[in-house]
């Protein structure tokens, strides 16, 4: 009998850690190189094994070997952020010297934390698939988070202190960062799964309501008017502003912001430009009937924001962040407590969408329903 596909994976995934410890111990294959060519025999390599593990099945999705491949990188990360602090040892010394140095940013260790998440949830996306089962839903909330990951990552490394000292084996990177984006692309094609409401019932009964008749609503848009403005907020602030109000933030309450290791400027950088104008186009779903793009695009932000504020936040109290360049003592639960509503607003809007969603629904005419009705 066979164990499910999702202990298989998670079984294969449990290698990572074997493959990095011999990596370790031989001398031969710790120059930038040789790491960086096991590095895509050893992805090759799982992907071939993930191949032959679902051999005997007549059809299956693509986005299985993503999710499946991807679990196996999950656990490096989590190998990584463990080694980081302290909690192992012998596994990550040579591929922070010779493959990504940038991986013992206090950044980078947060982000290998969250890769625990992404384990979870790769899992649990590969047993709803083989389940028969939808996970549309979970799979937006995967996309949001590991996109976010990199489009902060890898232009951080970039144009931060690491920059100068890239080595080949960061290369491996690209087609990470690809990956994720035509995922979100085949995720967001896919026919969402709802249930039919009828125009004349629950829909047009929600619809008809304004903003001011929707508690919930409402306060959902004072938070995200709050995200709006204190994501731009800090975009001019890594922008160097000349404001009193910039100059002082960076220097009393967020000096991290300021960090050179990069990733915390580029981050903001990505609020200013895609957050901004991502959260302004929610304000106006909230305000807008028939907006069923909403149940969508508040998963993948959801993730995206949670992903993020969980690094930015971390790392900024992290002790391998420079003492100079943490969140100090007197101002750390105010700033904490910005940075938390930042990561919640986003997912308290998607439970809203998700668990009351008439008011987002394209009403379908009572006959049309009929006749579906009649046909089935």
């Amino acid at each position: 009998m066979r164990p499910p596909v999702e202990v298989s994976v998670f079984l294969l995934s449990l290698l990572a850690p074997g493959v990095l410890f011999t990596m370790n111990t031989i001398s031969a294959l710790q120059e930038p190189l040789p790491i960086l060519g096991m590095g895509m025999v050893v992805l090759g390599s799982v992907l071939l094994l993930l191949i032959l593990s679902v051999r005997h099945r007549t059809k299956v999705d693509p986005l299985f070997y993503v999710f499946a491949e991807c679990s196996f990188i999950s656990v490096v990360g989590l190998t990584n952020a463990l080694e980081q602090d302290g909690f192992i040892s012998g596994f990550m010394n040579f591929y922070l010297k010779m493959g990504e140095p940038h991986l013992s940013a206090a950044y980078a260790v947060m982000m290998s934390y969250w890769e625990g998440v992404h384990l979870v949830l790769s899992l649990a996306i590969i047993h709803r698939m083989f389940a028969g089962k939808s996970y549309r839903t979970m799979g937006l909330l995967w996309t949001g988070s590991f996109i976010a990951n990199q489009i902060v990552l890898i232009p951080g490394v970039f144009i931060g202190k690491y920059g100068s000292n890239i080595k080949p084996a960061f290369w491996r990177n690209v087609p990470f960062f690809l990956i994720p984006f035509w995922a979100a692309f085949q995720l967001f094609s896919r026919q969402r799964e709802m249930q039919i409401l009828t125009a004349d019932k629950q829909v047009t009964v929600e619809q008809k309501k304004s903003l001011l008749a929707r508690p919930i609503d409402l306060l959902l848009s004072l938070l995200l008017l709050g995200v709006l403005a204190f994501s731009a907020f800090r975009g001019f602030v890594v922008l160097d502003c000349p404001l009193d109000a910039c100059f002082t933030y960076i220097y009393q309450y967020e000096p991290y912001l300021k960090d050179p290791v990069g990733f915390p400027r580029v981050m903001m950088l990505v609020y200013l430009f895609y957050a901004v104008p991502l959260v302004t186009v929610l304000i106006f779903g909230l305000k807008t009937p028939g907006c069923s793009w909403m149940l969508d695009w508040t998963i993948f932000f959801a993730g995206a924001m949670a992903q993020a504020q969980w690094c930015h936040i971390g790392a900024s109290l992290h002790s391998r962040t420079p003492f100079t360049y943490r969140v100090p003592a007197d101002k750390r639960w105010p700033v904490i407590t910005l940075n938390v509503l930042l990561a919640i607003t986003p997912v308290l809007l998607a439970l809203r969408c998700h668990t009351n969603p008439a008011f987002f629904m394209k009403p379908i005419p009572e006959g049309q329903v009929n006749d579906e009705k009649k046909k089935n």
